[in-house]
């Protein structure tokens, strides 16, 4: 491991964050042959990225086309203008189409990074451009071995949407093997031999080595650039910015008291995650916030905004700008016992047949198969007016000993802890749950009435729930007619009680398309760049598909990159290995063309 120490000096470029955006840029850059640094806050690496789903919106993949040849770059265009409306950025996105496929293709051939296609369908298929499948892709499941000593730092994935440490992907198949343990052989046996491995390595390890999702994108791309000679200094927050003569030389980090200096001869990349953290910030910015409501954010709480920051102390501007400022998601708080804490994101429960969403006036306000951000925008309008923002799941016995709720785990995992501690309410009667809840029991009693006089059929003319592709994708496929909706049918009725959350900001700094960060005039700060959540979103706000914050943000992470390399004018001979870490190969120039 580098340490601060060692790397204090000049380096062609310093990126500060080790999420995916930072990694991607900082790859990029070293195959370019500049000589690059990583600096990171926390003790572990992988930011944001590593607690993630791991999805990539990518249109336009090799993996895409063969799952939906027909689609186009014109549907695509069509697809972002209907879902940005009035912050379309056209150069933006022509910019995204054309990086986005390129810095796959570049990963998978020149580093260990690897994908996998998904089947999932764009949030809004039915929108202008919207898409069934072909546009997002996953990386692909990853042995953190692979890491060497470097495996414990890589950050952890959160713990509340794991099983005793073990990941799961949504799409992936054996989380429907977990959901039928207990009503198949086959799927009994492979949850058994799951289990005995993931405990094995319990064993050996003292953490999962077989990863997946956000956690598996992390340690691939760490350790691409591990590989490459980059070194990742963690436990080395980022103080401010050197600025000399109007432009940005370079970076004072480490830990109070023992701050070094990082020059940068050809750039800093701000990746530093957002600022879901930073509460001056999101006091203004998140609309539930300003009316005096809870917030509870998974992201790490170390995203405090810091980039965004030393932009400005540089000349940088944030603004406030989109109507919906971060990725929302409804959230419950976890007590684990011991005096441990978490928030669960509610990824998957929503679109289960017999599990509704209800108000504190027990009234259904959307249809809880939408995307969480789509609910997370309902509820936060929902609300105003009322004493909070939240909203409470609800379900039946048997939805809950099939599916769970939450952070209660289906049958046979017991949920006696749950519910002493309050994070499951539970009723004999619809009347008796809403009193334990704090929810009008009247209301739920005739919203449950009016849902099951439909929901027999499979119908909800409320909300029509399971009316398209995304609804029924994250569902139940076994169950009929629709996937999405079954009746509250027979007691005990359960209920969660969910608060706000959000998985990052989409308000950030203006930039140029290739990263610049711009001053409110307009103008460049020469030598400053934002990548990731730093950089307001391409989405203007919105969330329309599986992977649109790791996918744009690491297509513009290596379309900044690359730009930095040309600005660069790099010598024909490749920049020396950086001494210390792993092993370096000589790397080779690459040009531009090349790197396409």
């Amino acid at each position: 491991m580098n340490t601060l120490a060692e790397e204090a000096g000049a380096h062609d470029l310093v990126v500060v964050g080790s999420g995916a955006a930072g990694l991607t840029a900082a790859i990029t850059a070293r195959k370019r042959g500049l000589d690059v640094v990583v600096i990171e806050k926390e003790p572990v690496f992988g930011g944001t990225t590593a607690l993630s789903g791991g999805v990539l919106w990518i249109p336009l993949t090799h993996h895409g086309r063969q799952q939906n040849p027909a689609d186009t770059a014109e549907q695509v265009r069509a697809f972002m203008q209907a879902e940005t409306g009035r912050f379309y950025d056209a150069a933006a996105v022509d910019a995204f189409i054309e990086n986005g496929p390129r810095m796959v293709d570049f990963l998978e051939r020149e580093t260990a990074m690897q994908f996998v296609p998904t089947l999932y369908p764009d949030y809004h298929p039915t929108a202008p451009g919207g898409a069934d499948v072909g546009r997002s892709i996953l990386a692909k499941p990853y042995d953190i071995r692979g890491l060497g000593k470097d495996m414990a730092r890589l950050k952890p994935p959160l713990r509340s949407i794991t099983f005793m440490g073990m990941m799961f992907n949504s799409s992936n198949a054996d989380l429907k093997h977990f959901f039928r343990a207990t009503k198949s052989l086959t799927s009994f046996l492979y949850v058994a031999r799951r289990l005995a491995n993931h405990l094995k390595e319990l064993l050996l390890y003292r953490r999962a080595v077989q990863v997946t999702s956000g956690n598996a994108l992390a340690a691939r791309l760490a350790q691409s650039a591990l590989d490459l000679g980059i070194p990742i200094l963690t436990d080395t927050p980022a103080r401010r910015l050197l600025v000399e003569g109007g432009r940005v030389t370079g970076v004072v980090a480490g830990p109070e008291g023992d701050e070094r200096t990082l020059r940068a001869r050809h750039g800093v990349i701000l990746a530093c995650g957002g600022f879901p953290h930073d509460t001056r910030r999101i006091a203004q910015a998140y609309p539930h916030l300003r009316r005096g409501h809870q917030h509870l954010s998974p992201t790490p709480a170390s995203n405090t905004g810091d980039g965004c920051a030393m932009a400005e102390d540089a000349g940088g501007v944030v603004q406030i700008r989109f109507k919906e400022p971060a990725a929302w998601m409804p959230v419950t708080h976890v007590d684990f016992g011991g005096g441990q804490t978490g928030v669960f994101p509610h990824l998957l429960d929503r679109y289960k047949p017999g599990v509704i969403g209800v108000l504190a006036n027990g009234r259904r306000f959307t249809n809880e198969s939408n995307s969480y951000h789509d609910v997370g925008a309902a509820l936060h309008r929902a609300c105003e007016g009322m004493p909070e923002t939240a909203m409470w799941l609800v379900c039946d016995q048997a939805a809950l000993s099939k599916y769970g709720l939450g952070y209660a785990k289906p049958a046979p995992i017991p949920h006696g802890a749950l519910l002493r501690n309050g994070y499951l309410l539970r009723g004999r009667t619809l009347e008796e749950l809403a009193a334990n809840a704090g929810i009008d029991a009247e209301g739920l009693a005739r919203t449950v009435a009016d849902y099951n006089q439909h929901a027999a059929r499979g119908e909800d003319p409320a909300f029509h729930r399971g009316g398209n592709s995304f609804n029924r994708y994250l569902a139940d496929p076994d169950h009929g007619p629709n996937p999405c909706v079954a009746p509250l049918a027979q007691g005990p009725f359960y209920a969660i009680k969910l608060l706000m959350g959000d998985l990052g900001t989409f308000d950030g700094l203006s930039t140029s398309v290739t990263g610049e960060v711009l001053r409110p005039d307009g103008s460049a700060i020469p030598g400053l760049y934002a990548a990731g959540n730093d950089r307001a979103s391409v989405m203007g706000g919105n969330y329309p598909a599986a992977g649109i914050t790791h996918g744009p943000n690491m297509a513009f992470a290596y379309l900044t990159a690359n730009h930095i390399a040309d600005q660069a004018q790099q010598p024909t001979q490749a920049a020396a290995p950086i001494q210390g870490g792993r092993p370096v190969p000589d790397i080779p120039v690459v040009r531009p063309a090349q790197v396409a």
